[in-house]
């Protein structure tokens, strides 16, 4: 049931502050109404660069919090299995650029072994340039193979092949209260990570006086502009949902405790058949 108090609002793409830059930023009026932005819209960056991190190799295998033992006085720890989910999807994760407005920063999956990227359609839509940055380094131009706006899912087809193909793993229900993982590049901080829990299933967001995304994921682990498209994951880094909208309380497009996803479920029935 759609919750009257809703309210999808855009946001235009803003390229990477200067030092000398005083302008203020045009903001969306403020609404007493609790209001739903899309996590990107074609988000920028706002760090310099747009190198493309991938998970280290350093870092300790997850382990199952019942079987470790610790020395470490601090009181919280993050969730077991975070390590293992960033290397899990790392190579899979692609940062999508775009000619959109001032230029913008999207997050997108690898899905098969042609190359092919899952992403949310509005980090695309009405963009005449996309450019994909693999995880291996390669950055090439893409194009939309298929696109579905009214479950916010598109399809890019890379004009030239990472040399190192690793398509994520699609699937799987999710069930409240189980983990949720969400990697991407939020204000243009490349392949970051944010974990929490699935916090409701079969949500509704309003896009217009006549339509709605249906059935969405809802979920606690932080996005913000520049995770659209992303994946969000669950225990064993298998991609369960496209992000697609974070909910926004204030004037500012961030954060506010309440992410949307596609379920992959929903996602993959918008694939053209043989995707």
């Amino acid at each position: 049931m759609t919750d009257d108090r809703i309210e999808l609002i855009s946001f235009e793409h803003a390229t990477s502050p200067t030092p000398d830059e005083t302008e203020p930023v045009d903001r969306p009026r403020r609404s007493p109404r609790l209001q739903v932005a899309l996590a990107l819209l074609g988000a920028a960056a706002v760090v310099a660069g747009l190198a493309f991190l991938v998970a280290d190799d350093d870092g300790d295998e997850a382990m199952d919090p019942a079987s470790t033992t610790t020395t470490t006085t601090t009181t919280t720890r993050p969730p077991a299995f975070s390590q293992a989910v960033y290397r899990t999807i790392g190579p899979s994760l692609v940062l999508i650029e775009t000619d959109i407005g001032d230029g913008g920063l999207g997050s997108g999956v690898v899905i098969n072994a042609e190359g092919l990227v899952l992403t949310a359609h509005h980090v695309v839509d009405g963009a005449t340039t996309i450019q994909l940055h693999f995880a291996d380094g390669t950055v090439t131009e893409a194009a939309v193979a298929d696109a579905t706006p009214e479950i916010d899912i598109a399809v890019l087809s890379p004009m030239q092949q990472p040399s190192l193909v690793i398509p994520a793993v699609l699937g799987g229900g999710v069930t409240v209260g189980q983990e949720a993982y969400a990697v991407g590049h939020p204000l243009g901080l490349t392949t970051s990570l944010s974990a929490g829990v699935i916090s409701g299933l079969d949500r509704s967001i309003p896009l217009d006086d006549e339509r709605s995304l249906d059935g969405l994921i809802q979920f606690d682990a932080a996005v913000n502009p520049g995770n659209s498209g992303g994946p969000l994951l669950d225990r064993n880094g298998v991609v369960v949902g496209i992000v697609t909208a974070l909910a926004n309380v204030t004037e500012d497009a961030s954060f506010s405790g309440i992410g949307f996803a596609v379920p992959i479920s929903t996602a993959g029935g918008g694939l053209a058949p043989g995707q």
